[in-house]
């Protein structure tokens, strides 16, 4: 498997931060289509690796539109890439990343939290936020890991 190292967020884009907002809190899923856009056109704009299949990560607020899995569905159709929402499991409940401030205690927070339950090899891991890098990075590790740990 072939983990990217790095990982790159559009959320701080105006226009895209104002559409996750009304996706995520005020429960809007009509922005899902122009999200998908901006995120298909950021793409785009530079040579990506192949992709074998993208993978939302699980919530940790359940919500009426859950927002990673809305955008991550519509963006598998527009780039006619798989999508598994069972790749990776949430096995431990957490607290909200974005009320952890230190980086050492949303990795504390994430300790066991996630299981790989069908591995991939060139996989898209989906989020709405990144700030920290701490669930990419422990997704990232227990997928490398072969979903042991």
């Amino acid at each position: 498997m072939t983990a990217m190292g790095c990982c790159v967020s559009i959320q701080s884009i105006r226009p895209v931060g104002e559409l996750l907002y009304r996706l995520k809190s005020k429960a809007d899923p009509s922005v899902v289509p122009a999200l998908v856009d901006a995120i298909a056109n950021f793409w785009a704009m530079f040579k990506r690796p192949s992709v074998d299949v993208i993978v939302p990560v699980p919530p940790t607020k359940q919500r009426k539109y859950p927002p990673v899995k809305l955008v991550a569905t519509e963006l598998s159709g527009r780039m006619k890439v798989p999508l598994c929402t069972d790749c990776i499991v949430k096995v431990k409940q957490t607290a909200q990343l974005k009320d952890l401030v230190e980086y050492g205690k949303r990795m504390a927070a994430l300790v066991g939290a996630f299981a790989v339950a069908s591995a991939r090899t060139e996989i898209l891991l989906f989020d709405d936020l990144y700030r920290s890098g701490a669930t990419a990075s422990v997704i990232t590790n227990l997928l490398k890991k072969g979903g042991e740990g």
